[in-house]
């Protein structure tokens, strides 16, 4: 079995620890520890994982946040995955810092990465993995909170709220979008 895990995100130094990049730092996270590495490959950082019987093909879209339907169309495609084995991991101001909600279907909800996504597959209708960023910025602030860098305090609570999204990606493939929703979403 496949799936496809899109991790959103910018490329570029500039970007590879602001909040908007959550989305890469756990696939990152999760490369790391398998010891896998990444290609440059069409429209996007691709990597193979495997786990328990399943092939978890790990997209790092390099088309720029808010062109990500590009990739993650392509990428479905290519390896033949429907989108029910896809999962979209995006960070979310509307969700207190580090709160992980998983959700089998839903709108855009502001997110331009995933607006892009639903536009090009024409459907909102895929699983989704949102990553609470919290919104503590000023009215009018928001690209500046979201494209800057994490908080000490942030820093300090990252690499375990990290850790947990590698959970939820291998839950994802081994028990499914409701069962995976059911647990996580549950825990603080």
């Amino acid at each position: 079995m496949k799936y496809l895990i899109a991790g959103l995100g910018n490329i570029g130094p500039e970007y590879k620890n602001t909040r908007h990049n959550i989305g890469f730092q756990i696939l990152d996270a999760l490369a790391g520890a398998s010891n896998i590495v990444y290609n440059d490959k069409r429209y996007g950082f691709v990597a193979e994982y495997k786990f328990k019987g399943r092939t978890f093909i790990l997209l790092k879209p390099t088309t720029f946040m808010n062109l990500s339907g590009r990739a993650v169309n392509y990428w479905l495609q290519k390896e033949k995955i429907p989108l029910e084995k896809m999962l979209v991991i995006v960070d979310d101001i509307a969700l207190p810092f580090g709160t992980l909600r998983v959700k089998a279907k839903g709108s855009p909800g502001g997110h331009n990465g995933l607006k892009n996504i639903s536009d090009i597959l024409g459907t909102n209708n895929y699983p989704r993995l949102r990553f609470g960023i919290g919104d503590d910025f000023h009215k009018g602030f928001q690209v500046d909170y979201v494209l800057s860098d994490w908080s000490r305090e942030e820093q300090k609570e990252l690499s375990e709220k990290i850790d947990t999204c590698i959970e939820i990606i291998k839950s994802f493939g081994t028990i499914g979008t409701e069962r995976t929703m059911n647990f996580f979403n549950k825990k603080k």
